[in-house]
């Protein structure tokens, strides 16, 4: 059975309402995540509950900020809040054949203030996923704010640097593949020029000068249960564009 899921950082549910609307009509997900929601139950648009989806929602305690949202077809088995943050980052959930993890990695900031927080935060998100595989195989998508390799990144050598490129970013992203974890889109497709952010400056999408920073990770375990993977570039609305995998699973 496939079960698909879509990523996707909408930089504020409610001013990306409508395109999120519609793409949940046309994909029609069995699972979807969103990161960067800046909402929480009390100014999340109502229309989202009414699409025969359970929802599960993760807002910062600061108003306004960060956030993550889930949509899945099916109740999820359990909902885990056992990964201390209170940005609201990560939601964990569990189904039949794997656990869910929809996660917003802190961005490490311009002058890279946010470096040691992001490094903690990978370490500590590693350890949860470990944890978590010794009960059933994981995947974890989301904005992880870092282009891992040169081929994920418009200008690598511009950039080497700076925020969601440094040396030390990067290797956090190589602790997470060499643990086993899989990087779903380059199963399928190994071609330069697959970008899911642009800046909102110098028409940076218009002339696709951008970063691959969303990405859907699965356990070694999956990697032969990998249909497709994807990134949905036409979809607009936000700065970031919707990712996409397939798997044969179960829910």
């Amino acid at each position: 059975m496939a079960v698909s899921f879509i990523s996707w950082n909408v930089n504020g549910i409610r001013a990306t309402k409508e395109e999120a609307l519609k793409l949940i009509k046309s994909e029609e997900p069995d699972i979807m995540a969103f990161q960067e929601i800046k909402a929480d139950d009390k100014t999340m648009p109502k229309e989202f509950y009414g699409m025969g989806y359970e929802v599960e929602l993760n807002p910062a305690e600061k108003k306004g900020y960060s956030g993550t949202m889930c949509l899945a077809k099916s109740k999820p088995i359990s909902v885990l809040d056992d990964f201390e943050d209170n940005e609201g980052r990560v939601q964990a959930l569990e189904f039949s054949d794997f656990y869910f993890i929809n996660s917003y990695f802190p961005n490490s900031r311009r002058d890279l203030s946010r470096l040691d927080l992001k490094r903690d935060f990978n370490r500590r998100m590693l350890e949860y996923i470990k944890r978590l595989e010794r009960k059933k195989p994981v995947v974890i998508c989301g904005d992880f704010n870092v282009a891992h390799e040169e081929i994920d990144i418009a200008r690598p050598k511009e950039n080497a640097h700076n925020a969601g490129f440094t040396a030390e970013e990067r290797s956090g992203m190589d602790s997470f593949i060499a643990s086993g974890l899989v990087d779903t889109f380059r199963i399928f497709n190994n071609e330069p020029g697959n970008y899911t952010w642009w800046s909102y400056m110098f028409k940076a999408r218009e002339k696709n000068i951008g970063w691959r920073i969303d990405y859907f990770l699965i356990s070694k375990k999956l990697k032969d249960k990998a249909l497709s993977a994807s990134i949905l570039k036409d979809i607009k609305g936000s700065d970031h564009v919707p990712i996409k995998l397939v798997l044969d699973c179960i829910m």
